[in-house]
């Protein structure tokens, strides 16, 4: 069976994968852009046309954001890290904060309570949107995957639902060193989660640790 997989998911040393009041010009809240700073720079997002189309750096930050694309067939997404609107849709117009050509290039699941059409994007990507628990979401996903591997992509309720379920195989959480004292926390109700999973640890020289969660025995 295809594996769940979580990567390049920023926290806060206080454990926060998002600031209090997200906004269209603002997407993780009062954190700024302080949770993706490392990865700005490295290659792999230079590659996707992320704060520019030079060459980034390499190295163990570069190593850990390039395993988010290979062997992923889709991503399911929460419906605030698609886009800042709250509740029933105002409009249609608004196709995510990627443009014409997100970087998804497979179908993405886009999870919330209030119906849309699909939305078919340049470069592959077509997101559909879903009201759905996490196992019947993660099913819907499979149906969409061709059989390669689901990516969780967030946001922090998103990512901790599926962890309550017990349906990821694979986390890589990237700790920062902020603290950023309000927002959403990502490991509330998540207690002993640890005993799931063998975790390993990197530092980066930016003062970041890339911990790395490997589900123990089958699912």
């Amino acid at each position: 069976m295809s594996l769940v997989r979580v990567h390049n998911f920023s926290i806060s040393l206080d454990g926060f994968g998002a600031g209090e009041g997200q906004r269209l010009d603002a997407p993780f809240g009062h954190a700024g852009q302080a949770l993706m700073e490392w990865a700005f720079e490295t290659r792999t997002f230079r590659d996707m046309g992320i704060h520019g189309e030079t060459s980034g750096s390499l190295g163990v930050d570069d190593s850990f954001a390039s395993n988010w694309a290979p062997g992923i067939g889709v991503e399911i997404m929460g419906r605030n890290k698609f886009g800042p609107q709250r509740g029933a849709w105002e409009d249609e117009e608004w196709k995510g904060w990627w443009g014409d050509n997100p970087v998804f290039h497979t179908p993405v699941v886009v999870l919330t309570h209030h119906a849309r059409p699909a939305l078919q994007m340049e470069g592959g990507t077509t997101f559909h949107f879903v009201d759905a628990d996490p196992v019947s979401a993660l099913e819907k996903a499979r149906e969409l995957a061709g059989g390669l591997d689901v990516r969780i992509g967030g946001g922090v309720s998103t990512v901790r639902e599926f962890l309550e379920a017990d349906l990821i195989d694979h986390m890589h959480i990237v700790l920062v060193p902020i603290v950023l004292g309000r927002g959403e926390r990502l490991w509330d109700g998540l207690e002993r989660l640890e005993q799931r999973f063998d975790v390993e640890s990197t530092t980066s020289p930016l003062g970041i640790v890339h911990l790395v969660f490997t589900r123990r025995g089958p699912r």
